[in-house]
């Protein structure tokens, strides 16, 4: 139409019957509740599914007649007055006492650069930023006083599509901030929204603070985009992920800096500070600078932001922690250090790793921290091991790293289907007792026949979507309806009964895509029995920069073109949030196959086996610890060989071996009812044995009581009194640092080599210490049987101060001891500093083996 096209957008008014709907469409407590979802849903199907299922988008543009046709309905108000009363009951329950011993001024900052809550707040890539959701779902359920700090990203992460050659197209939209669950904070003087300045080289970026509410829980987010910022820096929160090392490192100083001057701009004080991956490592330098401007000194103020901050890591190659060069470190930094008297070399010090001069994010996380942890047992050690150079004299499996494993928000992940024959069968109140064995024992008892109904109707329901989601690719791609019709043939929602197996996630080439096409010959064979058919579909994105995980993903368009595997190979565009919860419910079989040992942690396999989706996964992550034998199968790790070619041609064997022998016969050996009573029992043992311990519950309780109390407690500690105990730990490391390396320690006395059950050993151990005083040091022994020396296997015994020998020079220690153990034992004497303000007694790194 000729001329000028002006827009312009009408907004319903809100009948005052549903006033209340705006409340419930900015607060993602929506995002686990779906009756409240269901709630919008109702009103206009259609109009849902294309604002992308967001409540706050939906009532800017559903038409008022609806609005005003459910006010007068009864039924919808019959609905409406349900949520409201869910809603209410759990945002006005009172606390009882105080949560895991935390102190009634305490509060928990959690800081990640992702936030993946629900598909209607795309501030999310992948597991890290659901991760975070599920931890601040977990804490809002818990009751604890808690804030998040992210970055409110313009175009988020991209939309995904597949052309007819099987390239993934990425694709950015800018989100409409109107349109999000979002609100501005206000400015303290009511004269607008609350800004942060943060000091870049040359100029002051500003930064808006927004807040997201998700159940008891508000997230702060930081943008950038403001009309008085250079468009380059409007820029720098744009894309999640995207842009170059400069914008990368910007968006780090924003989030990690500029998150601490948010929470003081909000009056919030947290007593204790979570680093969620190295990307938000920065906050210990702002952390550092507010405590220097009011005259602490550079090391005394380390110690007085470590002690309370907890790190978090979830990569398993030491390639992939973030790094910077030190000119760009410099770049940044410089003034920084210049304006509080800092020196740069000190600075540069903080992020030193290994060989490397870059300045490593993962080390600066490390150094300002006293908490740190993985995120499975396996992740740990390999966590433990690539952070060993950070204390240099101490064994890997003995350093202060740990582990939590990771965890999912079951309310969010775990399908309403399940509701009512869980009330049945588990009693009335079962959400509340998510990690009880006890309760999850019962789901033995659920009727082998209504379990399946449950099971076929989540598979339906799947079925569903993945056909609309292929329909709509290959319309867009101009393929014929006739060729759809084949493709589409097994995967009928009408009869969900051929055996279908899911493999969605991230398409990085460590976690192994295509492993599944090692040998097409035999891959041929197993799918193309006429009676026992079985479905493999895949989903997942690959980041727009990498080009092999691009790669993976044409190889599977190519494959699933082929002639042999047509309609048995279904490959699925646009992965999100709405896909992955229909995945996890709906797949029968979970595949996941890594290079071990590099899947940190993994929990979409979780979130399958809660709804009673068998895994088929090689031993890694949280695999490990969850497979019995009897909940799934488990590729063991071809670990024997060094060998790339070698190990994927030995698991993929495994997998094949599984497939044919164990998983098709397990599913089509139905009885006359239909189904399989084995698969059933291993679908609920996997529910009954995954659900009550790979919870959020669980993991946040964990991180409670070993890291955030211990943390607030340690940082009421070293910063009471003008931060004396900081300042005092701060001294004494600097002492030992300067004696440690003419410390020596020697063997005093004669050791005897057999001895009589009853008889004791007199151990005497002299040791050098230069000028270090008894009490700075522990000496001590360790006794076990023979082998690797393990603080698990070992006893230890500390040696006490007799007094000075050969004039003064060393000082004995000395230990009367007699073995419990009968056979062939093994000791050995170490000695290491000790100070009784020390959060971990080997966080020094400093150790002398006799």
């Amino acid at each position: 139409m000729p001329g000028t096209t002006y827009h312009v957008e009408v907004n319903p008014a809100l009948p005052e019957r549903l006033a209340r709907l705006e409340e419930l469409a900015n607060n993602l407590w929506y995002s686990w509740d779906r009756p409240t979802r269901a709630l919008f849903s109702h009103l206009h199907p259609a109009l849902w599914n294309l604002v992308g299922h967001s409540p706050k988008a939906f009532l800017k543009r559903v038409d008022e007649q609806r609005l005003l046709e459910a006010a007068q309905d009864p039924v919808f108000l019959g609905t409406y007055n349900r949520v409201l009363s869910e809603y209410d009951t759990y945002h006005k329950e009172p606390i009882r006492g105080s949560p895991g011993n935390l102190g009634p001024n305490d509060l928990i900052a959690y800081f990640c650069a992702e936030f993946g809550f629900h598909e209607s707040l795309p501030i999310y890539s992948g597991g890290l930023g659901i991760l975070a959701g599920d931890h601040c779902k977990a804490a809002s359920d818990m009751r604890l006083p808690f804030v998040g700090v992210g970055l409110l990203y313009r175009q988020g992460y991209f939309h995904q599509s597949i052309d007819r050659d099987g390239n993934q197209q990425a694709v950015y939209t800018d989100s409409d901030f109107e349109e999000l669950p979002i609100t501005p904070v206000a400015g303290h003087d009511g004269g607008g929204d609350l800004r942060v300045a943060i000091d870049l080289p040359g100029r002051a970026l500003q930064a808006r603070v927004w807040q997201v509410r998700i159940g008891h829980v508000m997230l702060y987010l930081l943008d950038t985009d403001l009309e008085e910022n250079e468009a380059h820096d409007r820029d720098i929160a744009h894309q999640l992920y995207g842009g170059d090392r400069t914008t990368r490192i910007e968006q780090e100083i924003v989030l990690g800096v500029g998150g601490v001057r948010a929470l003081l701009a909000l009056g919030l004080r947290p007593t204790a500070w979570h680093i969620n991956e190295g990307h938000a490592a920065f906050l210990v330098l702002e952390r550092i600078r507010m405590l220097v401007t009011q005259g602490l000194d550079f090391a005394s103020a380390l110690e007085a932001v470590a002690c309370n901050t907890v790190f978090t890591t979830h990569t398993a190659v030491a390639a992939g922690h973030d790094h910077f060069t030190t000119e760009m470190i410099r770049h940044y930094f410089e003034r920084w250090c210049r304006d509080h008297d800092i020196g740069l070399k000190e600075l540069l010090a903080l992020g030193h790793a290994g060989e490397s001069a870059d300045f490593n994010m993962t080390a600066l996380a490390v150094r300002g921290s006293r908490f740190q942890n993985g995120v499975s047992r396996i992740h740990g050690g390999v966590s433990s091991r690539i952070c060993a150079g950070l204390w240099p004299q101490i064994e890997p499996d003995q350093n202060p790293v740990s582990y939590v494993t990771n965890a999912v928000h079951v309310p969010t992940f775990l399908a309403t289907d399940w509701n009512d024959l869980f009330d049945r069968y588990l009693g009335h109140g079962w959400s509340q007792r998510l990690d009880d064995p006890g309760c999850w024992s019962k789901i033995y008892s659920i009727p082998d026949y209504l379990f399946w109904s449950v099971r076929q109707s989540l598979k339906s329901q799947m079925l569903y979507l993945i056909r609309h989601r292929i329909a709509e690719q290959n319309a867009r791609n101009h393929g014929s309806e006739a060729h759809l019709d084949r493709v589409l043939a097994l995967a009928d929602p009408a009869n969900p009964n051929v055996l279908t197996i899911g493999f969605a996630r991230r398409f990085a080439t460590y976690k192994r895509a295509t492993l599944l096409f090692q040998d097409l010959k035999w891959l041929q064979e197993i799918v193309s029995d006429r009676e026992r058919p079985v479905i493999f579909l895949f989903a997942g994105k690959a980041h727009p920069a990498d080009q092999p995980g691009k790669d993976l993903i044409r190889r599977i368009a190519e494959v699933a073109r082929m002639p042999e595997f047509e309609g048995r190979i279904l490959l699925v565009e646009g992965y999100d949030l709405q896909l992955s919860r229909r995945l996890v419910s709906g797949v029968d079989v979970w595949l996941n196959n890594p290079v071990y040992p590099l899947e940190a942690s993994g929990t979409s396999g979780m979130k399958a086996a809660m709804n009673g989706v068998i895994n088929l996964s090689v031993l890694d992550g949280w695999w490990a610890e969850a497979c019995d034998g009897r909940n799934g199968w488990a590729i063991k790790p071809a670990t024997s060989t060094s060998d790339d070619g070698r190990r994927n041609q030995e698991e993929a064997r495994t997998l094949y071996e599984l497939l044919q022998d164990s998983v098709i016969p397990l599913y089509y050996g139905r009885g006359p009812a239909g189904y399989s009573p084995g698969w059933l029992a291993m679908a609920k043992h996997a529910i009954a044995t995954v659900l009550p311990h790979f919870n959020s519950t669980r993991m946040l309780s964990e991180y409670l009581t070993r890291f955030y109390v211990p943390a607030a407690s340690q940082g009421r500690r070293y910063l009471q009194e003008g931060c004396s105990a900081a300042r005092e730990v701060a001294a004494w490391k600097a002492k030992v640092r300067a004696a440690w390396h003419q410390t020596a320690v020697r063997r005093h006395d004669h050791a005897p080599r057999r001895i009589h059950f009853g008889e004791s050993i007199r151990v005497e151990v002299a040791v050098n210490l230069d000028g270090l005083v008894p009490s700075d040091v522990v000496v001590e022994l360790m006794v076990g049987r023979p082998g690797r020396l393990a603080e698990d296997r070992v006893q230890s015994y500390r040696l006490d101060h007799v007094g000075p020998v050969d004039k003064g020079k060393e000082h004995l220690f000395a230990l009367e001891i007699a073995p419990e153990l009968c056979g062939k034992l093994e000791y050995h004497i170490r000695v290491y500093p000790y100070h009784e303000l020390l959060t971990h007694r080997f966080e020094m790194g400093m150790m002398r083996w006799l």
